[in-house]
């Protein structure tokens, strides 16, 4: 017989009645019941429905974003006369916009909803990649730069933080994996994109001819504004929306997220709710450890084709060559998502390959020979793109309530998207061939990962045993019963995933 889950009675008993009543679900009862099975049949409707849909969306959204770095060797460089720095400058204004807006956008996405959000998101940047194939000068590139780090700075956090809306803090890793694998599917299948757009014959009118690098942007603005006209049919706004689950199982689906995180998933974002989030130390170390890998995630992702281009795989060579390194990648990171949230354990994974990278830059640093370096590149590349949904997945399940998750989120990948900035600066044209500079500042974002990781591990434990001998729970004096329900993360209760 299928074990039975229910309320935590003693939880729910300290709670006054209004508390109760005002946080179920709709069709809620006093002692609500369901078998593990049903809640396992759910959740196969819900990754079925929302992962795949979510992962195209975020493939896109990352396939725009370095789609100029396959664009460069095709022959944006010379057309758009980008002299000295202008190409980094380009690509850097795009993440100081895109940190401006995460937190801000992610609250307007707790207020108006995700299901057209989300999306509007989507079409927004897959028209400014429309509008990049037409650009005449640097500073035109400059300015759909900036418009693109407006619409996709909301795209990254609010998928996470939807995704929480819907799964179980152990379940949360393997799908922010999966979806987040798209970045090093949009590398590979932005190689092989790039080959063939590239390879259109010129079209267009005069005054607008489209070619090379231009059908780049173009055609892959036109695949991410059809996808973003589909979502909305697709993806559900809440669990108690969701057209293909039953009306069991859409009550099932919110009571769930609702009894795990004692909070209502209609939870408003407060003033409170944004100081809890800034003031979480383990936000810091995620904010950090994202930080620090997205240094490399981005420069792989902008300048691998670069890299490879210096190591002797020239133009549509380094394309191809780009694409089994973001395939190992995208299949790693999906694999350690998976584990880890069966082992329930953040940490040790990040740990592991931090190892990895490590080894991966050092040999791109002081190792010699193209071919071995080009393995060190896979080395890097496995070692560094599980870290990302590590590190997010990490901080949303210690930021408990559904207001401070969705605050939490965006302000992890806010500060870690700083990191995006201090990759455009890592791999500088006078650095070339070996990138002695860029090698050695992601060796050392690596070695910092190992470190930072450890010290989360160390103060989750630490945390947890404190709060297993009532170290805490001074924190519960002079407060009311629905202060304390709304402690979150700080209540003498909560206890840190590590």
């Amino acid at each position: 017989m299928a074990a039975v889950q229910g309320i935590d009675e003693k939880r729910r008993a300290s709670l006054p009645e209004a508390v109760t009543i005002e946080d179920k679900s709709s069709g809620s009862v006093e002692s609500p019941n369901w078998t593990t099975g049903e809640e396992k049949v759910i959740r196969r409707k819900l990754d079925r429905q929302l992962v795949p849909m979510l992962t195209v969306l975020y493939l896109l959204c990352f396939l725009d974003r370095v789609n100029i770095g396959n664009a460069r060797i095709q022959g944006m460089t010379e057309d758009l006369n980008l002299i000295g720095y202008r190409f980094n400058i380009a690509t850097s204004i795009f993440y100081v916009i895109y940190l401006l807006v995460e937190v801000p956008s992610n609250i307007i996405l707790k207020r108006v909803g995700p299901r057209w959000y989300i999306p509007s998101l989507v079409f927004g940047f897959g028209v400014v990649s429309i509008a990049t194939a037409f650009v005449q000068t640097y500073e035109q590139l400059v300015g759909v730069r900036v418009l693109l780090g407006i619409f996709e700075g909301g795209t990254f956090p609010g998928i996470a933080f939807y995704l929480s809306s819907f799964y179980k803090r152990g379940e949360l890793y393997f799908r922010v994996g999966i979806y987040v694998s798209a970045a090093s599917l949009a590398g590979a299948f932005g190689g092989l994109l790039a080959a063939g757009f590239s390879q259109i014959p010129e079209w267009g009118v005069a005054g607008s001819r489209i070619h090379t690098w231009r059908n780049i942007f173009f055609f892959e603005g036109i695949l991410t504004v059809i996808a973003a006209i589909i979502a909305p049919f697709v993806l559900p706004q809440t669990p108690e929306t969701a057209h293909y689950l039953t009306p069991r199982e859409k009550w099932i689906a919110a009571e769930r997220i609702r009894l795990e995180h004692k909070a209502s998933i209609h939870e408003k974002v407060e003033m409170h709710h944004i100081k809890r989030a800034v003031t979480n130390i383990n936000n810091y170390v995620c904010a950090g450890g994202f930080f620090l890998i997205n240094i490399s995630v981005q420069g792989l992702s902008v300048f691998l084709p670069t890299i490879l281009s210096e190591l002797g795989y020239k133009s549509l060579n380094a394309q191809f060559y780009s694409v089994p390194v973001y395939v190992a990648a995208s299949l790693i990171a999906i694999a350690v998502g998976y584990f880890s949230d069966k082992t329930k354990t953040r940490s040790i994974f990040l740990i592991t390959f931090s190892l990895l990278g490590i080894t991966g830059f050092g040999i791109l640093r002081w190792g010699t020979g193209d071919h071995l370096k080009y393995a060190a590149v896979y080395l890097a590349a496995v070692g560094v793109f599980p870290g990302g949904p590590g590190f997010l997945s990490w901080g949303i399940n210690n930021a408990d309530g559904p207001a401070v998750r969705a605050v939490s989120s965006a302000y992890i990948v806010a500060l870690g998207t700083t990191g995006g900035i201090l990759a455009v600066w890592a791999y500088l044209p006078s650095d070339g061939p070996n990138f002695p500079i860029g090698h050695s500042i992601n060796f050392s974002a690596q070695v910092a990962v190992l470190f930072l990781s450890t010290f989360g591990l160390l103060y989750c434990l630490r945390e947890n045993r404190i709060r297993a001998r009532g170290g805490r729970d001074h924190r519960l004096t002079g407060l009311t019963e629905v202060e304390k329900a709304d402690l979150g993360y700080r209540h003498p209760d909560f206890r840190y995933i590590i």
